[in-house]
């Protein structure tokens, strides 16, 4: 595994937040930074890391009430523009202009509010399984399971939970890479292995989503010119084809379209075609600088 520095600094409203900081690469080039999905953590890029460190500087976040990062008192905080202004003040506390964001489901999210909040911090996008629409029978798939606390003697005891209830997203998947999934999912506490995260981010996610869902269609602008990667699971029951296809039309011709056979939501990188994915996009990314 790629070596990285703990850090964390202060949310504007008082939080302590964490990132995994691994440091080198050319610093006239921007860093990769890396997002999270809803229930997930720094941990999921491991693979990015282990790839690219060194060459490039890899930020990965955890997004408050998640793995290492505290916990939000206010549970209405854990929405995609409280994420956007805590990653903003992460990179003006480190003084980055600009970064390659890769984001996984939320954190894809998070990158496109960030493109219309702030687009000149974007220099190239990977949207992880994820765009401006979502499939409602993804979204039902999510709420089944998040906000509902777990434990387990060991993490190859929640690995084979995990492949028992979610199989079907990683099907040639044996028991050692559940355990590792388990492992970046959950942490151990009190002797038991549990789900690393605060369960009450259940609680805006099912009221979002049982409101009118607004357009976000309109973010995307924000994101034409720039280097992006639209990367989909072609098992995905979250983001439709037809929406990933769009969004390439959308972006124009500096946009590609990767779709990873035999995954659901979402691609792990630990996929080549995941991995080969960010190596193109960060070839464009040098390219456009």
């Amino acid at each position: 595994m790629a070596s990285f520095e703990d850090r964390s600094y202060n949310s504007a409203d008082g939080l302590r937040l964490h990132y995994r900081d691994y440091a080198g690469g050319d610093p006239d080039q921007p860093p990769i930074l890396c997002l999270p999905g809803l229930t997930r953590n720094c941990r999921d890029f491991e693979p990015v890391a282990d790839r690219f460190a060194g060459e490039w500087r890899v930020l990965s976040l955890d997004f408050r009430g998640r793995g290492q990062s505290a916990a939000d008192p206010d549970p209405s905080h854990y929405m995609p523009a409280t994420y956007a202004r805590d990653v903003l003040k992460l990179l003006d506390q480190l003084g980055i202009a600009d970064a390659v964001f890769v984001g996984t489901s939320l954190g894809g999210l998070v990158t496109m509010l960030i493109g219309a909040m702030e687009e000149e911090r974007i220099a190239g996008a990977l949207l992880n399984d994820i765009g401006p629409e979502v499939s409602p029978q993804g979204i039902e798939r999510i709420r089944n399971y998040v906000g509902k606390a777990a434990d387990w003697p060991s993490f190859a005891a929640a690995g084979a939970a995990f492949a028992e209830r979610a199989g079907d997203v990683y099907p040639h998947w044996g028991a050692a890479e559940w355990e590792r999934f388990a492992r970046r999912t959950c942490r151990e506490e009190g002797g038991a292995v549990v789900l690393d995260y605060d369960m009450a981010i259940a609680q805006p996610f099912a009221q979002a989503n049982e409101a009118t869902q607004p357009n976000l269609w309109p973010w995307l602008d924000h994101l034409k010119d720039k280097p992006v990667t639209i990367l989909r699971g072609a098992l995905s029951d979250l983001f439709d084809a037809p929406v990933a296809e769009r969004m390439v039309r959308e972006l124009g011709p500096n946009a590609e379209l990767v779709t990873v056979p035999d995954v659901g939501h979402a691609p792990s990188f630990d996929e080549p075609e995941s991995i080969a994915a960010v190596e193109r996009l960060l070839a464009r990314v040098r390219a456009a600088a």
